[in-house]
């Protein structure tokens, strides 16, 4: 199948690259010349593991190619995808449409022969008619279908996502368009993965629901885990406990210091507008979102509570500032509200991070940027960790509390033992477990 894929950031790069490497001859579009012009020399413009590698063996075969004009890949393609950003619209939280929109006025112009053109990005109930409505209006002899194909990618984790995925979603309800979405994912079908395909606006609406649901599961174990320090339980092991329930499942009940990201802020938000322009009351969600974003700040009160309830004139280390490991993803991170906090409490602030340093710098510029976990530590009062690199798992304790002007470590991804930390002398605080003192 030939693809034209509108867009190159997280989705369409992941998407554009993995159906390439299914046989299909792909071109992905940006608008961004030096974009393009990086891609073009190999360069990645977003951390995936193994993102290079698939990149440079399907450009090597000439299945994948990038260009920052769209008119000749649409023409050619079977299947146009528009993976372009929805970030959350300034002001009113809505999902902001008009790159999404942008870009079926301009495919529109383009289409040649029989066409599917699929909305990738994370878009409202009701943008596939929208788009449909603009195709129509700028091209009326346009033969085409509009199709929802919900991408379903975890960062740090995409190509396999999308090698093997639980569901490929496909909405439409015409029968061209399901032959020519079956035929793209046809080689998924040697791992047996299910392809759902819905009415479009159900396939628009599973997406929010989905992570919706799992940023309620995050945001449930984190209030357990805030109960369970009260009363001197282990929320790992309560997490355990019920996630054996094959009714509940052990996944996305780890608790932390809230889930930030491309997507669960940004997808809880909209729906929530969606919700309330049917005049549909979601109290569960909202309340979601509200609890998430009180206790990104609230980690830094944990913070200031281990040293005694002042940070003025204290220097604190802070290891991982991306919003999880295995990418350089900034979007409403943790860390962000957390080491605003710290400053603002009268913190001096030191950190690192395996490969979101560069990114982290536009966010967070009134902080020292460390060149590894142990020159960050160097001096500091108190040792913080916010997003669970692996690297920092097996952190040579006895080094780490040598250079630290106090042996004080506030785990907020429980990614060690309170005993460990005990006889390793430190002072030491987690989430929803007790404290331990060296």
């Amino acid at each position: 199948m030939r693809i034209a894929m509108i867009g190159t950031g997280y989705v369409g790069l992941v998407s554009g690259a993995c159906f390439a490497d299914f046989g299909h001859d792909v071109t992905c579009v940006d608008k961004d010349e030096k974009k393009i012009a990086a891609l073009h020399r190999g360069e990645i413009p977003i951390y995936e593991p193994g993102l290079d590698e698939l990149v440079a063996a399907n450009v090597k075969a000439k299945r994948l190619d990038f260009t920052t004009d769209l008119s000749k890949p649409v023409a050619d393609a079977d299947a146009v995808f528009i993976a372009v950003g929805t970030p959350s619209r300034r002001g009113d939280g809505h999902a902001d449409l008009s790159y999404v929109y942008a870009a079926a006025k301009e495919i529109a112009q383009s289409l040649q022969g029989f066409t599917v053109v699929v909305t990738k990005s994370t878009v409202p109930v009701g943008t596939g008619d929208e788009v449909e409505r603009i195709i129509r209006e700028t091209n009326p002899k346009a033969d085409v279908v509009v199709a929802s194909n919900p991408e379903f990618l975890r960062e740090g984790a995409a190509i396999r996502d999308f090698k093997f995925p639980d569901r490929v979603v496909v909405g439409t309800s015409d029968e061209r368009g399901r032959k020519v979405m079956g035929d793209i994912y046809r080689p998924l079908s040697l791992n047996q993965a299910p392809l759902m395909f819905t009415a479009r606006r159900t396939a628009e609406m599973i997406k929010y629901a989905a992570n919706a649901f799992l940023a309620t599961k995050i945001t449930f174990i984190n209030e357990i885990a805030d109960l369970s320090e009260k009363v001197g339980a282990n929320v790992q092991e309560v997490a355990r406990g019920i996630g054996l329930d094959n009714r509940i499942g052990t996944k996305f009940l780890h608790a932390g210091p809230g889930f930030g990201g491309s997507c669960f802020p940004k997808d809880t938000k909209a729906l929530i507008k969606i919700a309330q322009d049917y005049d549909v009351s979601l109290r569960i969600v909202e309340s979601v979102l509200a609890v998430n974003e009180n206790r990104k700040r609230a980690m830094a009160r944990k913070v200031s509570q281990a040293l005694g309830g002042s940070l003025r004139g204290k220097t604190i280390a802070v290891l991982g500032l991306t919003f999880k490991p295995d990418t350089d993803d900034m979007r409403d991170a943790p860390s962000i509200p957390l080491v605003t906090g710290l400053i603002d409490m009268g913190a001096k602030v030191k950190a690192f991070d395996p490969v979101g340093m560069e990114q982290a710098k536009g966010e967070l510029p009134n902080i020292t940027y460390c060149e590894d976990a142990y020159s960050c530590a160097q001096g500091a009062d108190a040792l913080v960790v916010v997003t669970e690199w692996v690297q920092f798992r097996g952190l040579d304790l006895d080094r780490l509390k040598s250079v630290m002007a106090q042996p004080v470590v506030v785990d907020l991804r429980n990614i060690y033992s309170p005993e460990d930390m005990r006889a390793a002398g430190f002072t030491y605080e987690s989430v929803g477990r007790p404290s331990a003192q060296g």
